[in-house]
């Protein structure tokens, strides 16, 4: 049976789940996300990822800067939705809109929880070496991602793994689990289960100050840091004076002062051991592979990177 829904979210994560729950035949009274914001050379307002699609699909879209006024939340109680999914959404949902779909609202989370609740699971679950992550749609409650679990999918974090590999694989898996979780709760039927009281971690937004690259760490850390913030916002290094995103790692051979090429291939030496660098970016250009980044600019042995 269809679902009366109200869709809120704003990134590129969150557009399969919203064309899954379209698709699967739900009625979407209605699509939040955030404001358009000015980007581009031109910084001309772009519409998000989200409204987008909900445009290409003839859904209303709302922009409120809030949904702690009265008057934002019954304009939310007027849709007269059975539940709502949030996905990536960017804001807050205070209580009264939390109690106003009568079945309730539903997160997809992309991590397992109770691990990594908070703005950034997926890079902070990269940064930390993680050999697992997953997705999760979980009924929120007032607290920070502690609202308990109906359905869940587990993905191994393979050893080169970046943040936008994980990203793309878990975006791909939320919008396959939503699918059985709506028809689970329209025939009132789907299970909830409280989360786990220990193994709690918070995942911090990603402060610019910690995407600079220290080779003094060992290489394991250098790598995880080094993938776990790609593509966005990208770690960086100087080298010959540019600065350099560094997109994709892997690990390297031999041993030196950190932050030195051990020979032409872009194998830098880190506190313990050594990473190849496999692709980069110069500031203002496309991301490129190593070998082509070679072509134009050499790096020989003993080149110190800043």
């Amino acid at each position: 049976m269809p679902l009366r829904l109200i869709f809120m979210g704003t990134p590129d994560f969150a557009v399969p789940t919203l064309a899954a729950i379209a698709n699967a035949g739900h009625d979407i009274a209605a699509v939040y996300t955030r404001a358009p914001k000015p980007a581009g050379r031109g910084m001309a307002l772009q519409i998000t990822p989200v409204a987008r699609e909900a445009e290409k699909r003839g859904i209303p879209v709302l922009t409120p800067a809030t949904l702690k006024t009265p008057e934002a939340q019954e304009v939310f109680r007027a849709h007269k939705a059975d539940a709502a999914v949030v996905v990536a959404y960017g804001l807050l949902l205070p209580k009264a809109i939390l109690d106003a779909a009568p079945r309730g609202c539903f997160n997809i989370h992309a991590s397992l929880l109770p691990r990594w609740r908070g703005a950034a699971p997926i890079n902070r679950a990269i940064m930390a070496g993680d050999a697992e992550s997953g997705v999760m749609v979980m009924r929120m409650e007032e607290g920070l991602d502690t609202g308990p679990v109906a359905m869940t999918a587990h993905v191994a974090i393979t050893t080169d793994m970046t943040a936008g590999d994980l990203h793309d694989e878990l975006a791909k898996l939320g919008a396959e689990l939503i699918v059985p979780a709506l028809e689970k709760l329209a025939e009132r039927i789907l299970i909830l289960t409280p989360q786990a009281s220990e193994g709690i971690t918070y995942a911090a937004k990603i402060d610019k100050n910690e995407t600079r690259i220290d080779w003094t760490k060992s290489w394991q850390d250098v790598h995880n840091h080094i993938r776990g913030l790609s593509p966005f916002p990208g770690a960086w290094c100087e080298m010959a004076g540019d600065r350099i995103k560094v997109l994709r790692t892997t690990r390297g051979e031999g041993s030196g002062a950190p932050g030195t090429a051990l020979d032409d291939r872009l194998t830098i030496a880190c506190g313990d051991g050594a990473i190849r660098i496999v692709e980069l970016q110069k500031a203002g250009a496309r991301p490129m592979r190593a070998e082509e980044f070679l072509r134009g600019t050499p790096v020989r042995p003993g080149f110190a990177l800043g």
